[in-house]
């Protein structure tokens, strides 16, 4: 019961702060530089040229819809959370542009593009590892990776740039050259922080000490291992090739140990994006 308050309170804590550095990155540099970007803001001005429907309206509206669709397919957590960042935002926002100072940082305009893209890549990418959104445009990559597996960056680069083009319709033709760069800043930083933390380092290592080195590993590193049935190419002797997932600091420490048993090993190293179950998403249970 404990754990699960202190993973709620974590979850409220990462969607304030990613709302937070959203709004902090919308002051600082996308409005006083007077940016274009993609999203539900882009999509209202769009709806606004074509129909005449209000920028207020159409995002309230659009919002709505995308709130309970959400929350339909996501989850009540999800709704909860997402609900928080619509209300929280718009505090932040206000709050934040009532400080002048925060608004006369620059006037660089490739130095705004660059530091919003990566303050509000960075803001959602907090938002969306704590379960929720910022809401609007956010909600349908979150669905499409849970129904389709599509990777959330790509699916949101691919509606921010379509809605951004559209926005030829009316806009300055620069402004649309900066705003396809501040979609690709903020899509470069939401893939690198939804990946932060979970990516490990496989390591394959074939050497006929397989059973010391197994040994070492589990009991040294702590650390799980899986020996595969393996047949050598040259010998076609049988033997087991070790497998095992570790942290990416780890390495080196396991490469002393197999080269201080079998300095001949046959060590096969390279990065996975993500690694689940019982000792990395799951507690370790020691017997």
């Amino acid at each position: 019961m404990k754990q699960t308050t202190i993973k709620k309170f974590k979850s409220i804590a990462a969607v304030l702060l990613g709302n937070l550095i959203y709004a902090l990155g919308v002051v600082m540099f996308l409005l006083p530089a007077n940016l274009i970007t993609g999203g539900t803001t882009g999509l209202a001005l769009l709806f606004q040229h074509l129909f005449s429907i209000p920028i207020s309206f159409f995002i309230l509206i659009f919002n709505i819809v995308m709130f309970f669709l959400g929350a339909r397919i996501l989850g009540r957590k999800f709704a909860f959370t997402t609900l928080l960042s619509t209300f929280c935002y718009p505090v932040f926002l206000g709050f934040f542009q009532k400080i002048p100072a925060l608004s006369s940082l620059t006037d660089n305009l490739l130095l705004s593009v660059i530091f919003a893209g990566f303050m509000i890549g960075l803001a959602i990418g907090i938002v969306i590892k704590a379960g929720a959104s910022t809401g609007g445009m956010d909600i349908p990559p979150l669905i499409l990776n849970k129904k389709l597996g599509l990777p959330v960056s790509v699916t949101m680069y691919a509606f921010d740039f379509a809605i951004l083009l559209s926005q030829l319709l009316f806009a300055d033709k620069e402004m649309i050259l900066y705003g396809i760069l501040l979609i690709m800043t903020y899509t470069i930083v939401l893939d690198k922080v939804l990946l932060f933390g979970s990516s490990k380092t496989q390591v394959k290592i074939v050497s006929r000490q397989y059973e010391e080195i197994t040994a070492k590993i589990i009991h040294t590193m702590d650390r799980g291992a899986t020996l595969l049935l393996s047949e050598t190419g040259y010998s076609h002797a049988d033997t087991k090739t070790i497998m095992t997932v570790i942290s990416n600091r780890e390495l080196p420490k396991l490469n002393e140990i197999v080269t201080a048993i079998d300095a001949d090993a046959f060590m096969v190293v390279h990065q996975v994006s993500e690694v689940r179950g019982r000792g990395f998403t799951l507690d370790k249970i020691y017997r």
